[in-house]
């Protein structure tokens, strides 16, 4: 399986620095992705490559054009949205978008082709949503100045699902918002829990006993509490839609009491 990320900016040397560090970097080397950075402003056809404008209707900052965008995607897919191979998804970055979450990396993971579309100033104009992208994605409930960072970070998450991107394909399971609640049971929808490493005593601060007590169940329960307790502390919205068994529900209601 080969993924293509093309990318749609006003900033190509942007993305230098995460080509070349990391899991994209390892998976382009690997041969299961491949990157190509797009210049918006090539899609221009006045002498001050000029690639925005004011909005209509006033207000202030200046909205992407429609007109670079759309040649450029068409360009780069061999014509309009609608005649592209359904494996493919044109993703505007956008902070008016539906929120990235792990299901939204597993769903574009499975495609051919992605296509990622980096907003600048005030935005982008609507038609670009409207009638180009497939999905409109935020990576969050701020706004930074451009969609270089949050393309960085969507193109990050899908490749380490790409089958091939890991050296150890559980890596990509066994974490927050992909662990499963327990074998042979779907993901459970939590954060990942506490890990720890040598040594084994730091200023005094001591690894958990049970992680070296060497019983596997008791340390996967230990693991699934724990689990629970910084989900519970830093995410509880998460609670409401993970997959919790008798025992998690019984851990949590002890976790709540102060157990």
């Amino acid at each position: 399986m080969l993924l293509r990320f093309d990318i749609v900016t006003i900033f190509p040397g942007f993305f230098a620095g995460p080509l070349e560090h990391g899991i994209v970097r390892r998976a382009r080397e690997a041969g299961v992705v491949d990157v190509a950075i797009h210049d918006l402003r090539e899609a221009t056809h006045d002498r001050h490559r000029t690639v925005d404008d004011r909005p209509f209707g006033g207000g202030e900052g200046m909205l992407l054009k429609p007109e670079p965008v759309f040649d450029t995607v068409e360009r780069i897919l061999g014509g309009p949205r609608d005649e592209h191979a359904p494996g493919t998804a044109i993703v505007l970055l956008s902070a008016a978008g539906k929120l990235f979450r792990q299901k939204t990396a597993q769903r574009l993971a499975a495609m051919d082709r992605i296509v990622l579309i980096c907003g600048r100033y005030e935005g982008v104009d609507e038609r670009v949503a409207e009638h180009l992208a497939t999905d409109e994605i935020s990576i969050g409930d701020f706004v930074v100045s451009g969609g270089e960072l949050p393309a960085a970070l969507v193109m990050d998450a899908v490749t380490r699902l790409v089958p091939g991107a890991l050296g150890n394909e559980a890596s990509s399971v066994n974490e927050s918002f992909s662990s499963p609640a327990a074998p042979g049971q779907a993901a459970s929808g939590i954060l990942d829990c506490p890990h720890y490493t040598r040594p084994q005593s730091y200023r005094g601060w001591n690894v958990p006993d049970v992680l070296a007590g060497g019983n596997h169940e008791e340390v996967r329960r230990w693991r699934r509490r724990m689990a629970l307790a910084k989900t519970l502390q830093n995410r509880p919205e998460l609670l409401q839609g993970a997959a919790l068994t008798e025992e998690d529900l019984e851990s949590l209601d002890e976790l709540r009491a102060g157990g």
